[in-house]
């Protein structure tokens, strides 16, 4: 990687769903039935109903993240929901998510500018998902050699838009200036509020449609408005 970042900018930091991958509306009430196939000691008649349960955990949780930017795991989803479940079954809930999980095919040579401008590259996701689940989908795409930090909610205390979430992905990626990073993501509360709330700038994706429950109370203003990834390294290089 480069010795110097063009025009102060010295990381750019993503967001992951919605944002390094395409955004597909997702069926939740199918996610939570695939989800139920890990609860522990359940008979084929407890299952609508532990799908149900774990439906409005996740709601519970989802609101927790918006409305306190407390964060949560897997587990805690089950904890929530008030049923035990075995790591080992969550296959068809890993099954039900994989086709929403390719990366973008703009991410490789984005990432590969920036880094040979000397602009470090980051992630900073909103999810209940393990490191190694995340770490796999960069790897699978060829594209995890490129990541100088990454920060999953899933291990860290708060969830975007808490200024500690996104003071945790600046110092993943070595950096303490926020004036000198950039945010891309696709959310006008947690991505691009968050992002200005910590000091740094944002650069807003506008192609997901947020569900209901997970829109805040405030909607940022972005910096500047990319219809492709490709175009977020034009943008790093006219902030010089």
């Amino acid at each position: 990687m480069g010795t110097r970042a063009r025009g102060g900018v010295e990381a750019v930091i993503f967001d992951w769903g919605g944002t390094l991958t395409r955004w597909h509306d997702v069926d939740f009430h199918a996610e939570s039935l695939a989800l139920a196939q890990a609860v522990a000691n359940a008979s084929d008649d407890d299952h609508p109903v532990n799908a149900a349960r774990l439906h409005a955990a996740g709601d519970a949780i989802w609101g927790r993240s918006r409305d306190q930017q407390r964060s949560a795991t897997v587990a805690d989803l089950f904890t929530e929901a008030g049923l035990e479940h075995d790591p080992d079954l969550l296959d068809a809930y890993y099954q039900f998510w994989l086709p929403h999980t390719a990366t973008d095919p703009d991410v490789g040579p984005l990432w590969e500018a920036l880094r040979a401008d000397g602009v470090r590259v980051g992630v900073l996701s909103n999810t209940i998902w393990p490191r190694d689940w995340h770490v796999g989908y960069f790897r699978r795409d060829g594209v995890d050699h490129l990541i100088d930090g990454d920060v999953y909610t899933s291990e860290i205390p708060w969830t975007k838009p808490s200024v500690h979430a996104f003071r945790a992905a600046m110092a993943a990626v070595g950096v303490t200036d926020p004036a000198r990073c950039v945010y891309v993501g696709d959310r006008l509360f947690d991505d691009v509020y968050g992002a200005h709330s910590a000091g740094l700038r944002a650069i807003h994706v506008p192609h997901s449609t947020i569900p209901a429950g997970q829109v805040g109370h405030t909607e940022g203003t972005p910096d500047a408005v990319v219809h492709r990834l490709s175009q977020v390294h034009d943008v790093v290089r006219a902030w010089s």
